[in-house]
């Protein structure tokens, strides 16, 4: 049993047991390597080098005389724009370097602010990559030199995006994984090893493939795959190597239960086949163990399920007291377990002056999904008094038809700020609703709640992924936001920091754990060596801060 462990392999060209430097070799010091070496690496790659800009650097003609600003202005908070963009994150401050004394290097695409335009937190060279051999180039050059490795798809992991920026870094060299789009449909397959008569109605995604290019590739053949809000995010990638969560959870599992196979490219540049007959250690630990951090996924085998409508109900209430706004949240606490143990998800933004909540039930008609809910609503009618009480109820042909109506491409992308978040637990939401709604009402500016745990999640041996075990144990995954604007000084940033650890603080209430687990044994054997690194990630214990060197051993 692997349970509570922490995770790393050398390189081609390496040896085990040798110590890798003491410090990353990063662009503008003496180690970093020449324009010949460049060359060479160029020479070896389907594609050419990759220069990564910051997207605000088209609206400085002096660096970049080429640039079209009027396209960045109008595509800046754009999920997909952003994600082809190897410069670019999804979050905008993750493209910004904060130095020590305060001082920030940007390149911010309000020319107005009066800020230099500088290359930030963005990597500066890299490699396109389209194929494995493409993968194993790179890894040996980064190896071999000693530069810091930073493994991008679309630089989000999940519908709230990345926020720790564990796909950039400060004078980094980028291994760009977003041209892998590679998809297959296989009626029966048969995973690698695995004994005869095993096999799935299976769809297997490059790195570089997006959920709605999945989503569409899964709807040609009838088929649904369990997938993200964010049509936009990586299907292959942090998302599933995080959990993986979406509003079918309930119904199918997490994404880490449904996917059947791995391939990539371990830090040694050792290709490998990755599922539960072969290299079942590195499958453990991939599913759920967090992403960037064992080895770069090529590609990633899910098994799907067969397509069925979906009625949606959407609805908005106000309340009128702190009373009124408690006893609702209790109330809607309440349902949620048996709901998710039919298969529903669902979303909610709530604070105490309303709430606002969106229930998906797969395979269940209007009248049927109605009916279920009459109660609650009732209840809360009562509660408010009907005031500002607001139902709709649609029914939709197939999850991805509602989620591209109600998601679509951008998600809000393009703006800055930080989340925080904790799992509600199963037990609380039925034992103590009104502590979970005392905990929720505290945050003056509201919280967002994804229930898409409980049902099929909970019904999955804890200890059959790397996932963190409270996964099972929850209804949802609770989180709130702190913001700032771009310009806005270090101290600003700070603060808003600081609120986001006061909040954490708040929701240590409910008793839980926050969203990663991770296994140092099995980092250990694959990537030795700390190749891989990823902020928060498994094996990052190691290195400072920068993660560009690693900790003196006391």
């Amino acid at each position: 049993m692997m349970k509570s462990l922490w995770l790393i392999l050398p390189l081609i060209g390496l040896t085990l047991g040798v110590p890798s430097p003491s410090c990353r070799c990063l662009s503008g010091e003496t180690c970093w390597p020449k324009a010949s070496d460049f060359s060479e690496l160029a020479s070896q790659l389907s594609q050419p080098l990759l220069h990564p800009k910051p997207p605000g650097s088209a609206c400085y003609p002096a660096d970049n005389p080429s640039g079209n600003c009027s396209d960045v202005m109008e595509s800046v908070h754009s999920g997909q724009w952003r994600s082809d963009q190897p410069g670019s994150m999804q979050a905008p401050f993750l493209e910004t370097f904060v130095f020590p004394n305060g001082t920030i290097d940007a390149c911010y695409v309000n020319t107005t602010l009066g800020f230099p335009c500088r290359q930030g937190s963005i990597p500066v060279i890299g490699v396109d990559a389209q194929s494995v051999r493409d993968v194993q180039t790179a890894i040996r050059f980064t190896s071999t030199h000693n530069l810091r490795l930073v493994i991008k798809n679309t630089g989000r992991i999940n519908f709230s995006h990345d926020y720790l920026g564990r796909s950039t870094a400060r004078g980094s060299f980028v291994l760009w994984t977003h041209n892998l789009k590679n998809i297959t449909y296989d009626p029966s397959f048969v995973p690698s090893g695995a004994p005869s008569g095993k096999s799935y109605q299976a769809l297997t995604v490059g790195a570089g493939v997006q959920w709605n290019e999945a989503y569409d590739a899964a709807k040609t053949h009838n088929r649904v795959i369990v997938g993200g809000a964010g049509l936009t995010v990586g299907a292959a990638g942090g998302w599933v190597m995080g959990g993986g969560h979406g509003v079918l959870a309930p119904r199918h599992g997490l994404g880490v239960d449904n996917v059947i196979e791995f391939e990539v490219v371990t830090a040694d540049g050792t290709h490998l086949t990755v599922n539960a007959f072969k290299n079942t250690d590195l499958f453990w630990a991939l599913r759920g163990g967090g992403g960037g951090t064992y080895a770069i996924v090529l590609l990633a085998t899910y098994a799907t399920h067969d397509l069925v409508p979906l009625t949606v109900i959407t609805g908005l209430a106000n309340f009128t007291s702190s009373a009124v706004a408690k006893s609702v949240i209790t109330e809607f606490m309440k349902i949620h377990p048996s709901l998710a143990d039919d298969g529903w998800g669902s979303y909610a933004v709530l604070s105490k002056d309303m709430l606002q909540y969106i229930f998906a039930a797969p395979n269940v008609t209007s009248i049927d999904a109605s009916s279920i809910l009459d109660p609650f609503f009732t209840f809360m009618r009562n509660a408010t008094g009907g005031q500002g009480v607001q139902n709709d109820t649609t029914h939709y042909d197939s999850f991805y038809a509602w989620n591209i109506d109600v998601f679509g491409l951008n998600n809000g992308v393009g703006n800055d700020f930080e989340i925080g978040s904790r799992f509600i637990p199963r037990s609380l939401a039925e034992q103590d609703p009104e502590k979970v709604a005392d905990i929720m009402l505290t945050f003056p500016n509201g919280v967002g709640i994804n229930f898409i745990a409980g049902g099929a999640v909970s019904k999955v041996d804890p200890d059959s992924t790397g996932l963190h075990p409270d996964w099972r144990k929850a209804i949802g995954l609770v989180n709130f936001s702190e913001g700032w604007v771009d310009g806005d000084p270090a101290s600003v940033i700070e603060a808003a920091r600081k609120k986001i650890k006061e909040g954490l603080n708040i929701l240590q209430g409910l008793g839980s754990s926050t969203y990663f687990n991770g296994l140092k044994v099995i980092k250990d054997k694959y990537d030795p060596t700390g190749l891989f690194l990823v902020a928060g990630g498994v094996g990052s214990e190691d290195w400072d801060d920068s993660l560009n060197c690693r900790r003196l051993v006391q």
